[in-house]
């Protein structure tokens, strides 16, 4: 018996159990809330078109160059994500215009098109099915001409990046 007792309190004093455990368990409910959610950003907030003679020069390019473009969005599985572009009027100085549809771009980057400015309809970028970073650029291009009245020519381009 004695040895009984003693390999009993050796196999306590190694394992520092005793034969009968109880166990209690809990859960725990995760919530977490992700919402439709849109951010742009542009990598200049001006585009500048310098003076050249329209027979050599039909076009001007920004002389920014690429305007590089990254939209991210949040959106269901299926949501579509859009990017537009809307010119607030004809390029003005003073009482003088140009019309904005003389303003046109090229687009690289997936999801991202080509287009023509406008002043009375929004005019797409780029657009994209489910949540994403999207990367892109456009390179705009003013269309020269002898007929522009001398002066500096300003408009208000207005994006709009959609994650419904």
């Amino acid at each position: 018996m004695k040895k009984v007792l003693i390999t009993l309190v050796a196999v306590l004093a190694v394992t520092g159990t005793v034969a009968f455990a109880a166990t209690d368990t809990k859960t725990v409910t995760v919530t977490a809330t992700v919402s439709a959610t849109a951010k742009l950003s542009l990598t200049s907030a001006t585009l500048t078109f310098a003076n050249a003679d329209p027979d050599t020069t039909p076009s001007i390019a920004a002389s920014e160059g690429a305007l590089t473009v990254t939209a991210k969005g949040k959106t269901s599985a299926a949501g579509n994500i859009t990017l537009t572009v809307k010119a607030g009027g004809a390029l003005t100085s003073g009482t003088d215009t140009i019309a904005v549809s003389n303003l046109t771009w090229t687009a690289t980057g997936a999801g991202y098109v080509a287009g023509t400015m406008s002043s009375a309809t929004a005019q797409s970028v780029g657009s994209w099915t489910g949540s994403g970073n999207y990367p892109g650029t456009q390179t705009y291009a003013l269309l020269n001409s002898w007929t522009y009245t001398t002066g500096s020519y300003t408009a208000t381009l207005t994006y709009t990046l959609t994650a419904p």
